[in-house]
């Protein structure tokens, strides 16, 4: 039992994923170093800024979105497919669930319930549409899924500018929801149910990945498309399906964004963090597994609310954290690995 605990640990240690972070974390200590700043302080500034008690909140609340983005773009990725589209569907969910709010005749519980299943919906068609122009035109899904995103984020500026703006306001954004459509908080933070509700959507990720017949299907499409279809699987509808559960998360997660504080949709308030690109990021650096998309996420998010601290109280810019995430799938891409003749020499010591 202990040995196979043993090649457990040290399995995950060789792994490329263990590798490119360490990597990532002394270059960037190096980084640090040339600057003239003290690489332990700024880490220290990092990990407290972002799970103290005045930072954990911020970092899950922005783990909400890039969890939320990250299993969006992980679902279609696990099948090989790549879906670029997320900040369209997912801008696309927001404004849907914004008018739903404005106008549902209901009482205030179902509004907001109706308003995360009209953004799903919004997001899920929208992703079918892309899945479509390649199913029935040939227009590659990276390229389709990337385009159809401009018209959708031109569509909600637009509306949020013009025809939903709140009367008065310099901003770009539309009238705040009626009193009591919004998802409720934990306490007085901002964290809110929506990090319950896409917590559940990352366990029925993992279920379905690991539990069901589809979920092998999908894994081995993205091992081996040609040998998928061999053995029986319909890439076109699978296409399809994916695509539609990939746009209804990230149209959750545009939802989930305009319910929670402050309760309106902003123009580039959902697409200005870069919530897409970090969750696609984090979904690539776990190669999709559904609990490596988890953790990576969580990683990610304290490297967002941790660069801020870090700036904050060091006056070390925060753009060495995005560089560090560069590193880090720099390094990933090599597929380096510690090297394994170490480790052996390690179980022979002991």
């Amino acid at each position: 039992m202990s040995t196979d605990m043993n090649d457990r640990i040290s399995g995950a240690l060789r792994s490329p994923l263990t590798f490119s972070v360490l990597a990532g974390v002394l270059i960037g200590a190096l980084f640090l170093v040339g600057t003239g700043a003290d690489p332990i302080a700024a880490y220290e500034a990092v990990l407290t800024g972002s799970l103290g008690a005045d930072g954990i909140g911020s970092t899950l609340t922005t783990g909400t979105s890039v969890l939320g983005m990250a299993l969006a773009l992980a679902i279609p990725l696990r099948a090989g497919l790549i879906n670029l589209g997320g900040d369209g569907q997912m801008v696309l969910g927001g404004i849907t669930a914004a008018v739903t709010g404005l106008y549902a005749p209901l009482p205030a519980p179902l509004t907001v319930v109706l308003a995360l299943l009209a953004g799903m919906a919004a997001g899920a068609l929208y992703a079918a549409l892309a899945a479509l122009c390649e199913n029935h035109f040939g227009v590659p899904l990276l390229v389709s899924s990337l385009l159809l995103s401009y018209p959708a984020v031109s569509l909600a500026s637009y509306l949020a500018r013009y025809p939903l703006k709140e009367p008065g306001s310099s901003l770009p954004q539309t009238r705040a929801l009626p009193d009591g459509v919004a998802l409720p908080a934990f306490g007085d933070s901002t964290v809110t149910w929506g990090l319950v509700l896409v917590g559940l959507a990352a366990a029925a990720y993992w279920f379905t990945d690991r539990r069901t017949a589809i979920g092998y299907e999908i894994r081995m499409t993205g091992l081996n498309a040609r040998f998928s279809a061999y053995a029986g699987v319909e890439r076109r509808g699978l296409t399809l399906k994916l695509m539609s559960v990939s746009g209804a998360t990230a149209g959750l997660v545009g939802a989930i964004g305009v319910l929670s504080f402050p309760y309106r949709f902003v123009d580039g308030s959902l697409t200005a963090p870069g919530y897409t690109w970090t969750g696609l990021t984090a979904a690539l650096l776990a190669t999709a597994a559904p609990l490596g998309t988890v953790v990576a996420s969580f990683f990610f998010a304290v490297l967002q609310v941790g660069g801020l601290a870090m700036e904050r109280t060091t006056e070390v810019p925060r753009e060495l954290t995005q560089v560090l995430q560069a590193i880090v799938i720099v390094f990933l891409a090599a597929r380096l690995r510690f090297p394994r003749r170490w480790f052996n020499r390690r179980k022979e010591a002991v």
